[in-house]
């Protein structure tokens, strides 16, 4: 089930981050850096920001009253931006992602959006499979921000 996420929430939500996070960031990122307790606490208060914006959308997948996948899309520098989409590991290649990439494809067609964009860590090869599976390609503008790679998706009618 796919649902809008609640302050309820919250704790759920940043242990799948975190957890997530780790598979792609370990080894090229020093742990403090995305499991050390200011990074979790950073994590925590990104997310409470992020469901009570209003405009901000989080998404939240459920199998049998467990939390195990979240999404999070809003308006970012004039373009609708997935901001987070993460699964956890123990869930991944269940149809969980895909199921969150819908949702939030299928509310951007429903609102009028033509295109997308995201960040992904150059790293996290299995991520950007996902995405190019689902339609998205290298943004031409803006190829690279970091160590994040910068991809768009045309949202078809």
């Amino acid at each position: 089930m796919i649902r809008t996420a609640t302050p309820v929430d919250l704790d759920a939500m940043v242990q799948l981050h975190t957890e997530a996070r780790a598979t792609y960031y370990r080894g090229h990122l020093p742990e403090e850096e995305y499991a050390g307790a200011a990074e979790v606490g950073r994590s925590r208060g990104g997310w409470s920001r992020a469901i009570d914006r209003p405009d901000a959308t989080v998404l939240c997948a459920e199998r049998d009253g467990v939390l195990v996948g979240i999404a999070a899309y809003a308006v970012r520098e004039g373009d609708m931006t997935l901001t987070q989409l993460h699964v956890a590991p123990a869930h991944w290649r269940t149809g969980i992602g895909t199921e969150l990439h819908t949702a939030c494809v299928d509310a951007w067609r429903l609102a009028g959006v033509d295109a997308a964009r995201l960040e992904v860590f150059v790293h996290n090869t299995r991520a950007q499979a996902f995405y190019v599976r689902h339609g998205w390609t290298p943004d031409p503008g803006r190829p690279q921000h970091g160590t994040h790679l910068s991809l768009r998706l045309a949202v078809a009618r």
